[in-house]
């Protein structure tokens, strides 16, 4: 796979550096081709291949994304592309506990998650507080 001029690739190990994927709700197929490095039939392809790619939603002919599918065509791509893993073997890992997709995520996803529970807390014991008045 060719990289094209936006995708900035290390020449050192030819690995791919993707921009971090928007906060948008919906994504077309080329936005997710731009964004994961993956071509538009090679999408359209996977998505009869991975189950987590079957739920795309279709409005009139377009395929649209969300952001999760966009994280797990990464993955996809990496584990196919970088590992060097079989459609097969890609499936499998795709399919596995979700212990195995933690470890995958960024460390920006969960230093954001960390935030959130710690935002969480805090209106927790807020109201545990006006509950207990």
């Amino acid at each position: 796979m060719s990289a094209s001029k936006d995708e900035d690739t290390d020449p050192l190990r030819g690995q791919l550096h993707l921009a971090e994927v928007p906060n948008k709700l919906y994504f077309t197929i080329g936005e997710v081709s731009q964004l994961t490095g993956v071509k538009a039939h090679v999408l359209r392809y996977w998505e009869g291949q991975f189950p987590s790619l079957a739920n795309i939603q279709r409005r009139g002919k377009r395929r649209y994304y969300r952001r999760e599918h966009v994280i797990a065509v990464r993955r996809i791509r990496r584990l196919l592309h970088e590992e060097g893993m079989t459609i097969k073997g890609a499936v499998h890992a795709v399919r596995q506990p979700r212990e195995a997709a933690d470890s995958a995520a960024s460390p920006i996803a969960r230093r954001e998650l960390i935030e959130v529970r710690k935002v969480l807390e805090e209106i927790s014991s807020s109201l545990s507080l006006h509950l207990d008045k």
